[in-house]
C-alpha cells in the first residue's frame, strides 16, 4: 500500500483522555474543541497553515483575557483527522495513506489549508498523494471505503467520482494484467483478506492466476450505493455483460446467504421467525438489496444464467419482494426456460395460506410466458402438420419447446406426491405444454401415475378426465407395457396402450411380409439386409432368406398371442372387458 510521510519532528502532543497538550515549550494560547476532544495549543503554527483558522482566532473576542476557545464540530474525519492536521502544521512526522488521504484531504479543504498559507500545504500535498493512490487499485477501493466517512465533502471535491473511474478504466482493461498493483507495490496484502467461506469453498484457496473475475471479490467489500456507482460505470465503459452480471451475483451471494444454496423450508421458518440464517444483515436490508441489484441486470437474454435467476426469484419470495420486483424475474426466466434445471425450479411456496409444498402458481406463470414467446414461433412447425422435408428446418424452433416440455414433465413426477396438489392445477401445468413438443408421453405417464399413486381417493370420472392428457400413440413399448398392467388407470387407457401396441406388431409383421415378398420376386440384392447367400457367389439364397423371415414372422405372432393372454387376464377382474375381444383376438389376415 502506497504512503506518504509528512514532517520531521518528534512527537508534539501528550493525550490524556480527551485531551491533546503541546509539548513544545510554547505556551498554550488557543483551545480547539473537536467533538468530545480538547486541543490545547498555540496559535502561530495554526495561523501559518490555515485560512479558517487564522479568520476564526481573528474575531475571536474574550474581554477577561483568556485564552482563545474554538469549536470545530463540522471538521470532516472529526478528531482523528484534526489530531493529524495539528501534527502537520507543527512539523511532526505522520504518515498519510489510502485510509486517511481522502479525510485529510477534506479537512484541508474546510480549513483553507492552501497554498496562500505557506508552500507545500496541505491540500497540495494531500492532492498529489491521491492521484498516486489513484494509479493503484487496492488503494483506490480503500480510498473510496473511507469516501462515506466524509462523504459530502468528498462528493464536493469529486474524490468520489475520481476514485470510480479509475476502477472502471482498470476493471475494463486487459483482466490478464488486473492493475491491481502497479509496478514496485507489494501485492501480499491483498491475500490478507477475510478468508470467508463461499459456498464452501475458502476464498484463501481461490486460484493465484487472474481472469475476467479478478475484480469481483475487491468490489463486493464495498456498500452498495458505491457499488451501484461502481458497476454502472463499469457497464458504460464496455465491460462485457456476463462479467457484470458474474460480479452482481457475487455481492448478492456474499450478503444474502440463501443465494449460495438450493432453497429449503428451512429458509421459510427463519424468515417467520424474524431472522434469516447466516446472515448479518437484516431481512428488510436484504429485500432491498436484492430489489436493487435486480434493476442492474442487464436486460439481455441469456446473459444472467437461469439458475441464479430462480435463486433470486426463491429468494425474492422468502423476502417478500415488491411484486414487480418478482414478475420481472418470472418474465426473465421465462424467457430462457430452457436453460433451466429442475432443482432449480422446486421453489418452496412462501405464502401465507400454504396448500402446496412447492409454488407452483409461480411455474405456471413462468411457463405461461415461455410459451406467449416460442408457441407462436413454433405453432408453425410443429410436426404434427409439417411436410418430411420441413422437418430438419424445423428442429432448431422446436427444441427450447421439447426442453421444457421434458422439464415440466419432471417437476410434475417431484410435486406429484404432493396430497395438496389439487388435480386442476396439475393439469393446467401439464395442459401448457402443447403435444407436439413431447416426441414421446413416458415422462408424462410417469408424472400421472405418480400423482394417482397419491392421490387414491380420486373417483373415476377424475381418474377419466385426468388420463386425456396420455396421448397412448407416444407411449414407448416399456410404458405401454407398464400401462397395460397398471389398475390405477382407467380400462380406456389400459384398452388403448394395447390396442397401439398391437397396432405397432401388426405394422411391423406387414413390413417384413412385404420385404420377403419382394426378395423372392427378386434376385437383385436389396439394401443392406443381412441375408444368406449362396455358397460365395454374391447372390441371395431365395429360399433360405425367405425362410428366416417367416421365423421372424412367427416370434412376431406370438408376442401378439402373449398380449392376448394378458387381455384375457384382465377381463377377468374388469367387468368392461367384453370390448377387447372384438377388436384384439381376431386372427391376424
Amino acid at each position: 500500500m502506497a504512503f506518504m510521510r509528512l514532517g520531521s519532528k518528534s512527537d508534539a502532543f501528550h493525550r490524556e483522555g480527551q485531551t491533546w497538550n503541546c509539548t513544545t515549550g510554547l505556551p498554550s494560547d488557543v483551545t480547539v474543541k473537536v467533538g468530545e476532544t480538547s486541543f490545547f495549543l498555540h496559535k502561530f503554527p495554526l495561523l501559518s497553515r490555515s485560512g479558517l483558522l487564522k479568520k476564526l482566532i481573528a474575531d475571536f473576542t474574550n474581554e477577561d483575557g483568556s485564552n482563545c476557545v474554538l469549536q470545530l464540530d463540522d471538521v470532516p474525519g472529526g478528531d482523528k483527522t484534526f489530531e493529524l492536521v495539528t501534527k502537520f502544521c507543527y512539523g511532526v512526522k505522520i504518515e498519510v495513506t489510502a485510509s486517511n488521504v481522502v479525510s485529510l484531504r477534506c479537512a484541508a479543504e474546510h480549513l483553507q489549508m492552501n497554498e496562500n498559507y505557506g508552500e507545500g500545504n496541505l491540500i497540495a500535498r494531500t492532492e498529489a498523494f491521491l492521484n498516486e493512490v489513484f494509479s493503484n487499485w487496492s488503494d483506490t477501493i480503500k480510498a473510496l471505503q473511507t469516501c462515506e466517512e466524509v462523504k459530502s465533502c468528498a462528493e464536493e471535491l469529486h474524490i468520489v467520482s475520481r476514485c470510480i473511474d479509475s476502477l472502471a478504466i482498470k476493471a475494463c482493461s486487459n483482466p490478464n494484467m488486473s492493475n491491481r498493483h502497479v509496478e514496485g507495490q507489494d501485492c501480499s496484502k491483498y491475500s490478507a483478506q477475510d478468508p470467508a467461506l463461499w459456498n464452501g469453498i475458502s476464498s484463501e484457496n481461490k486460484s493465484p492466476h487472474p481472469g475476467d473475475d479478478w475484480w469481483y471479490e475487491d468490489l463486493s467489500s464495498l456498500i452498495l450505493p458505491l457499488y451501484k456507482r461502481v458497476i454502472l460505470s463499469i457497464e458504460a465503459k464496455g465491460m462485457k455483460p456476463e462479467n457484470v452480471v458474474g460480479s452482481l451475483i457475487y455481492y448478492i451471494r456474499r450478503f444474502i446467504p440463501m443465494m449460495n444454496r438450493q432453497a429449503s423450508f428451512n429458509d421459510k421458518n427463519s424468515v417467520n421467525q424474524g431472522t434469516t440464517t447466516n446472515s448479518s444483515i437484516s431481512e428488510a436490508d436484504q429485500r432491498a438489496l436484492l430489489e436493487e441489484i435486480m434493476g442492474l441486470l442487464p436486460n439481455k437474454k441469456g446473459v444472467t444464467p437461469s439458475k441464479y435467476l430462480l435463486r433470486l426469484l426463491c429468494a425474492a419470495t422468502i423476502l417478500h419482494a415488491s411484486p414487480s420486483c418478482i414478475e420481472n424475474l418470472e418474465k426473465r426466466i421465462g424467457s430462457q426456460l430452457d436453460q433451466a434445471e429442475l432443482v432449480d425450479l422446486l421453489i418452496p411456496n412462501m405464502g401465507y395460506s400454504v396448500e402446496t409444498l412447492y409454488d407452483i402458481d409461480c411455474i405456471q406463470r413462468i411457463i405461461d410466458h415461455f410459451m406467449s414467446i416460442y408457441q407462436a414461433a413454433t405453432a408453425s412447425t410443429s410436426p404434427c402438420i409439417i411436410e418430411e422435408g420441413s422437418l430438419i428446418a424445423g428442429t432448431d424452433a422446436l427444441a427450447p419447446m421439447t426442453i421444457v416440455a421434458n422439464l415440466i414433465d419432471a417437476y410434475l413426477a417431484e410435486v406429484a406426491v404432493d396430497v395438496n396438489l389439487k388435480l386442476p392445477k396439475f393439469q393446467a401445468l401439464a395442459s401448457a405444454i402443447p403435444d407436439y413438443a413431447r416426441p414421446l408421453d413416458d415422462a408424462l405417464y410417469h408424472a400421472i401415475d405418480v400423482y394417482l399413486k397419491a392421490h387414491p381417493w380420486l373417483i373415476d370420472s377424475e381418474r377419466e378426465q385426468f388420463c386425456r392428457l396420455i396421448n397412448c400413440q407416444k407411449l414407448s413399448l416399456e410404458a405401454s407395457t407398464h400401462a397395460a398392467q397398471n389398475e390405477r388407470l382407467p380400462l380406456r387407457v389400459i384398452v388403448q396402450a394395447l390396442f397401439f401396441e398391437q397396432l405397432r406388431l401388426r405394422t411391423s409383421i406387414s413390413s417384413w411380409l412385404y420385404v420377403s415378398a419382394n426378395i423372392e420376386n427378386s434376385g437383385n440384392p436389396i439394401g443392406n439386409l443381412d441375408l444368406p447367400r449362396n455358397n460365395g457367389s454374391g447372390q441371395l439364397d431365395p429360399t433360405q432368406g425367405a425362410g428366416n423371415l417367416r421365423d421372424l414372422v412367427s416370434e412376431l405372432e406370438k408376442e401378439c398371442s402373449c398380449i392376448r393372454s394378458e387381455i384375457q387376464k384382465l377381463s377377468k377382474t374388469k367387468k368392461s372387458w367384453s370390448i377387447i375381444p372384438k377388436i384384439f383376438c381376431r386372427k391376424n389376415s
